[in-house]
């Protein structure tokens, strides 16, 4: 890979780095370039001094992403711990960076006493994620408190566009080509939530309902109009159905579980069976939430 600039702050270029330390599923294989900036000011000098041909994948916390076991070439931007700020702009209005848990906006807004966002709290995700696919959680999604981003572009440059600026539908985001999403101004409401309290129910309903804590990357497919993906990945005998370590969950049939062993080819395995399984018993062809990147490993 050609030589590349490094940024003048305090930002961690790691070199071959497991993909599988940072992602929910807990596998993947290794990226050539990690990064993590320092700030957003260390990020830009970071991408400006990018060789035009390098790809570049951001990451947050590593859910609704799966990394082949052959890993990915070029660099991968790692945004939690680094893009974390949450600034108050006015009573109801926050500037929320891209690195920020969606469960940390989420208490955070409950402490103001500013909402709806307890929703926000079902995310399993970043800002910068749930930017980038308008997520959405018990009845809440992104972009309905957005009214203006920052974007980041190639050459290390900012720009600020209004919302208006995207075509934003379920779990689709439409906007300008070559930026990325670094942070977005967030409009609430006084009174306009429960608190704490209704954090604690979204979480334990999570619980309920989810296999909450067992390595997934969350829901794998969107759910299509008027049904639910989950429903018909069960009407189709699916639930417990596994392929090498990974599983389709006997709790909710729209995750898969990696039981320790598996690989990502498991996985993307599973992700495949399921939906041809589905399209063929149920008639109805499932669309993936999850993105699927990297290179499969060579065969030996």
């Amino acid at each position: 890979m050609a030589a590349m600039a490094r940024s003048r702050d305090n930002g961690k270029l790691r070199k071959q780095e497991p993909m599988s330390r940072h992602t929910t599923w807990r596998v993947g294989g290794p990226a050539d370039l990690y990064y993590k900036p320092a700030d957003l000011e260390d990020l830009c000098g970071f991408v400006a001094g990018l060789p035009a041909d390098v790809d570049v994948i951001w990451l947050g916390l590593g859910s609704n992403l799966l990394v082949r076991d052959g890993g990915i070439r070029g660099v991968v931007i790692a945004t939690h711990g680094a893009l974390g700020r949450i600034d108050d702009l006015d009573d109801c209005r926050l500037r929320v960076e891209a690195g920020v848990p969606c469960a940390k906006l989420a208490r955070y807004c409950a402490r103001r006493g500013v909402g709806p966002a307890e929703f926000f709290a079902g995310i399993p995700g970043t800002v910068g994620g749930a930017l980038a696919m308008n997520a959405g959680a018990f009845g809440g999604e992104t972009w309905e408190c957005v009214t203006a981003v920052e974007t980041l572009n190639r050459q290390g440059q900012i720009k600020h566009r209004k919302a208006t600026e995207y075509d934003v539908g379920y779990r689709s985001v439409i906007g300008p080509e070559g930026e990325w999403f670094v942070a977005a101004q967030m409009q609430f409401h006084t009174g306009a939530t429960t608190g704490e309290d209704a954090i604690k129910d979204i979480l334990a309903r999570r619980k309920d309902t989810q296999p909450f804590g067992e390595p997934s990357c969350g829901s794998v497919f969107r759910n299509p109009p008027g049904d639910h993906a989950a429903r018909l990945i069960e009407s189709a005998g699916l639930k417990g159905y596994r392929i090498g370590g990974a599983h389709v969950s006997e709790k909710h049939a729209n995750f898969i579980i990696n039981d320790g062993n598996a690989t990502a080819a498991d996985v993307e395995a599973l992700i495949n069976h399921v939906a041809t399984t589905v399209e063929s018993s149920q008639g109805v062809e499932l669309q993936m939430e999850v993105r699927i990147i990297g290179d499969a490993r060579e065969a030996s």
